[in-house]
Formats: C-alpha cells, sequence, structure tokens
C-alpha cells in the first residue's frame, strides 16, 4: 500500500500532459496506445494528432482506405501495427454496430490488442481492476522489489503480471496504472534514473544492493537475420519510375518500393548488371548505372538486419509500369525508401537550382 501511495502521490505532481488523457475517450486512448506500442511519445504524438485530424471517429477510420491509414503511419515502422488498427476498426463498426468495448476481455478480441493495451483501454476509460504491465512497469518492479526473473520468460511474464495485479488499488486503477508508466518513463528510466530524487529509494532493493543496471533482466533469445536489399530506381528521361508493392506476409506487407532484387550477400556494379531480374527489368536504351549510397545503408529491424543499396538506372525504358516522379509521394512506403526519397529529391532540386544560377 505504501509503494502505490507514494507513486500516486509522485504522479499527481509529475504527470505527463498528453492529450488523449484529457476525456478518457476509449477511441482517442486505443489510438494512442497501439501508437506508442513501439514508439516513443516525443515521436508518436504528431502522429496521433494526424490520426485524429483525419479519423476523428472510429467510423471514419473504417470507411478508409488502407492505401490512406498506410500513408498516414509512414515512418512510424512495423506497419502491421496500422493494419491491425484498420482491421479492428472495421471490425468494431460491422460487428459491434460501431459500439466500441466497454471491457478488457472484449477489448483482448481486437486485433493487434493485447494484455497491456487491453488492461491500459480498460483501466483507463472505465476503471476496470487490470493492471498494466510494460516495460516501464517491468523496470520499475524488478528494481524495486529485487526481481531478478527474465521478463521475457514464460515464468517471469506470469510472476510481474501477478504482482501488479496484487499492487494495484481497486479505487484508482487507471490513475495508478498511468502513475506506474510515467514513473518508469521519467523517473525509473532504462538509463541513469534518477534515483537521488526518487520517492521510493529507501524501499527499493535493486538501489540498496546496487544493481540498478542489472535490472530488469532479459534473456537473449533472438537471432538476427542478415538480408541484402538492391533497390533499382528507374529514372526516366522523361521524368518516371517504378513502384511496386509488396504482397504476402512478411516486411511492408502492402508498402510500395522501388523493384527490389534481393542478394545472399552484398554485390557490385558487375553482378547487378548480370542478374536476370536486372536484366527484365532494365529494357531500354541509353542506359546508365550509378550507385546511389556508395556506403550501404544498414535498416535494422527487431529480428532482422537489412544492409541497402539504391542503384539509379538513367535511360529510355520500355516498360508500361512506369510512373510520373511527381505521384511518388502519394504512396506509402517503408522508411528505408522514404529516407532515401526525401534525400534523391533534395539533391534533384540542388541540381536545378545550380543550372539555373549559372
Amino acid at each position: 500500500m505504501e509503494f502505490c501511495n507514494r507513486l500516486e502521490l509522485w504522479y499527481l505532481g509529475n504527470k505527463r500532459d498528453l492529450p488523449w488523457r484529457k476525456n478518457k475517450e476509449a477511441y482517442q486512448v486505443w489510438l494512442s496506445e497501439i501508437i506508442l506500442q513501439q514508439t516513443r511519445v516525443a515521436q508518436g504524438m504528431s502522429y496521433y494528432f494526424k490520426f485524429l485530424e483525419a479519423f476523428p471517429t472510429v467510423n471514419d477510420l473504417a470507411n478508409a482506405p488502407e492505401e490512406e491509414v498506410l500513408k498516414l503511419w509512414q515512418g512510424l515502422g512495423y506497419y502491421s501495427r496500422a493494419r491491425n488498427l484498420h482491421f479492428s476498426a472495421k471490425y468494431i463498426v460491422s460487428d459491434l454496430k460501431g459500439v466500441f468495448p466497454k471491457s478488457y476481455k472484449e477489448l483482448l478480441a481486437l486485433k493487434g490488442v493485447g494484455d497491456y493495451t487491453a488492461s491500459a483501454v480498460a483501466s483507463i476509460c472505465y476503471n476496470e481492476e487490470v493492471a498494466v504491465v510494460d516495460g516501464n512497469v517491468y523496470r520499475v518492479l524488478s528494481r524495486c522489489f529485487g526481481i531478478s526473473t527474465a521478463i521475457n520468460s514464460s515464468k517471469g511474464i506470469k510472476q510481474f503480471k501477478e504482482l501488479a495485479q496484487e499492487l494495484l488499488p481497486a479505487k484508482t486503477p487507471g490513475n495508478y496504472n498511468q502513475a506506474l508508466m510515467d514513473f518508469g518513463s521519467l523517473q525509473c528510466k532504462p538509463a541513469n534514473p534518477l534515483c537521488e530524487t526518487c520517492p521510493l529509494n529507501d524501499i527499493c532493493i535493486a538501489y540498496a544492493s546496487n544493481k540498478i543496471t542489472e535490472l530488469p533482466f532479459k534473456e537473449k533469445k533472438i537471432k538476427i537475420r542478415n538480408r541484402y536489399f538492391n533497390f533499382v530506381v528507374l529514372n526516366s528521361a522523361d521524368g518516371k519510375t517504378v513502384l511496386e508493392q509488396r504482397i504476402g506476409k512478411g516486411i511492408w506487407e502492402n508498402l510500395f518500393q522501388f523493384p527490389l532484387i534481393e542478394t545472399n550477400s552484398e554485390i557490385e556494379a558487375n553482378e547487378l548488371i548480370e542478374n536476370s531480374e536486372y536484366l527484365s527489368l532494365t529494357k531500354g536504351s541509353n542506359l546508365s548505372l550509378k550507385l546511389y549510397n556508395p556506403k550501404v545503408w544498414v535498416h535494422k529491424l527487431s529480428h532482422q538486419h537489412l544492409f541497402v543499396k539504391f542503384w539509379v538506372v538513367n535511360g529510355d525504358f520500355q516498360n508500361e509500369e512506369l510512373i510520373c516522379w511527381k505521384t511518388v509521394h502519394k504512396f506509402a512506403v517503408p522508411r528505408i525508401i522514404h529516407k532515401f526519397l526525401e534525400e534523391f529529391y533534395s539533391n534533384h532540386e540542388k541540381k536545378e537550382e545550380s543550372l539555373l544560377e549559372s
């Protein structure tokens, strides 16, 4: 009880001013939680406002085309979150007659909603007595109570959930859950936590035993896969290029990209021009090939590292799929493609300006 009282007292003077906390409207809280699942608040805030402006209600989100949802999501990564968000909105409108789920159990039925998100929405919006357990909560509880069980083990997940539920105050579950999350984010930070000014430092086992940097403990289970991506950027003399949509399951599902040639290792220009996929793609005349990024770009995902090269091919192409460069910005693309486009457009504009000045 002392732990909870101190935490809620700290929250009164330190809570973050977050827009979805003002009215505790379930759709808005759910939207914020999905955006923030694997994104920092500072980055996710602008996306929250963009989504709320484009889709003020769950009905608006449900009726939007997937391409529009993915385009707004561009830059956040983990696009399955956006697809699940859209799928769940359509489910709420079609199956639940537009009525947003009002309990932890009902919220779990939404695609992309797990224990944490369902607990957060249910406790914050409906005052249901369900404890949240996220990275912040794992950190605070493991340090304060000196728990060394791996947080990514079955035993650890169960142990921390039970402890969080046991500590949860019956009268203010929503406020307490938010207090615990804010405390982990602002006070009991992953690196350089503010232990000296912490209101729990006299009861924190990790602080007393000098184990702050050791907790929480996480088992290393992820095996990283290296992949080598060669994007072929066609650049026709009349200002056109080619984009293709990724289909099937896997990363970047339904997003657009430049034609991709994946290889087993990093390759050079002489190897690329002998590739059968490259030859079938670059039918035309007056062709010139240039590597845009001499230093390979490394794009790190949770289970794989992508080593990316962009090969720009200038020429007169015979390709029915050519589209105007001016329309490329309308397509939802992965973050690495967006980064390339920003640089490529910027360099192109600079060249045009220098030609005008000369």
